[in-house]
């Protein structure tokens, strides 16, 4: 939203910019006459068309950066997470890459001693939607509360799940993912089992470029 400010600012300077000229060779052309005058009148028209329609164009600008979901904006910023990432103790390590043109971001954890899991996330309208492949077949389905942009908490809670065996095989039914900064992240998962209810909580630190086989920049 800031470089759209930036821009739809540099476009007004210029419009200024373009409407002072104008009226210098304006007034310089006072002394001006006969078919002299009639050339710079006409010379002004056209830059009158110029000047609106970059103003027009400007307006655009502003109008489709202000016409982002909050949803959308919440994704952009999920899109920083691309990188690895691990736990305090190494035990578990995650890993964030944006696929399918860029409109998903997935995340893959691989535990040292259990099996890896996937976790995909992608914008719809203004919500974030959270759909969890656990290594136990099931894959429960989560969205956010409705989003107004960016924060650095988002609440994620079940729709519905799929692939449970039986009605009280464990799953998740919720998720807090909290951005403590840009190379710090929290994750409170919320299951059932057996009906009864518990949370975990994960913390990750991002692993420096060098060390990691997949950066920032995504694939």
């Amino acid at each position: 939203m800031r470089r759209g400010g930036a821009a739809g600012g540099e476009q007004t300077c210029g419009i200024l910019g373009s409407l002072g000229a104008i009226w210098r060779h304006w007034w310089f052309c006072q002394g001006a006459s006969g078919s002299r005058l009639e050339e710079v009148m006409r010379v002004n028209k056209f830059a009158w068309v110029g000047v609106l329609l970059l103003a027009v164009c400007a307006a655009v600008v502003t109008k489709a950066n202000n016409e982002k979901s909050g949803g959308v904006l919440a994704f952009d910023q999920l899109k920083a997470l691309v990188g690895e990432w691990e736990n305090q103790t190494g035990t578990v390590k995650i890993t964030y890459t944006l696929v399918s043109g860029g409109t998903a971001l997935m995340e893959r954890m691989q535990p040292s001693h259990e099996q890896e899991m996937i976790t995909m996330y992608s914008a719809d309208g203004d919500k974030i939607v959270v759909t969890h492949y656990c290594s136990q077949g099931n894959q429960p389905t989560m969205k956010s509360e409705t989003l107004k942009g960016m924060a650095n908490k988002y609440s994620f809670s079940l729709v519905s799940v799929s692939g449970l065996k039986t009605p009280e095989e464990g799953h998740m039914v919720g998720l807090v993912l909290t951005l403590v900064d840009k190379d710090h992240l929290t994750q409170e998962w919320k299951y059932q089992d057996k009906g009864k209810t518990g949370t975990e909580l994960f913390e990750f630190r991002r692993k420096p470029e060098k060390a990691a086989t997949v950066v920032p920049g995504g694939n």
